[in-house]
């Protein structure tokens, strides 16, 4: 579950991402991809429940656990860039807002915040005994 939820919400994120990044249609508008802050928040609150119940299962081992912490701030980066970039979507009302390059570096540094949430958290399972 807590994988399904990472998917909801990475893959929704991407989606985004890719859009203001310029690598999927430009003639849709910002304001059709109002949908991905709900699908993001169904995501993060999967995530935020099930991840509380694994890190509950090995709290002893994981709350001291170095790599756990970088996990930790990897995700509140990527969730902290969602904001500015939520914001200048919902500001698009249906005309195609030009995308700045201001937003292109919050989509790139998104992705690379996420993939490293992502990679951190499937490392756990290695570098955490």
């Amino acid at each position: 579950l807590h994988t399904t939820g990472m998917a909801v919400l990475v893959g929704a994120s991407w989606l985004l991402d890719l859009r203001l990044l310029g690598l999927t249609s430009r003639n849709t508008p910002l304001s059709s991809f109002n949908w991905v802050f709900p699908t993001i928040g169904v995501g993060l609150i999967v995530n935020l429940l099930t991840g509380v119940l694994l890190f509950i299962k090995n709290a002893t081992t994981w709350g001291v656990a170095v790599p756990f912490f970088v996990k930790m701030l990897l995700v509140v980066v990527s969730v902290v860039l969602l904001l500015p970039i939520r914001k200048y979507t919902l500001a698009d009302n249906g005309g195609n807002l030009e995308v700045g390059g201001n937003v292109r570096f919050l989509a790139v540094a998104s992705i690379l915040a996420w993939a490293a949430a992502v990679s951190a958290g499937r490392l756990l399972a290695y570098l955490v005994v």
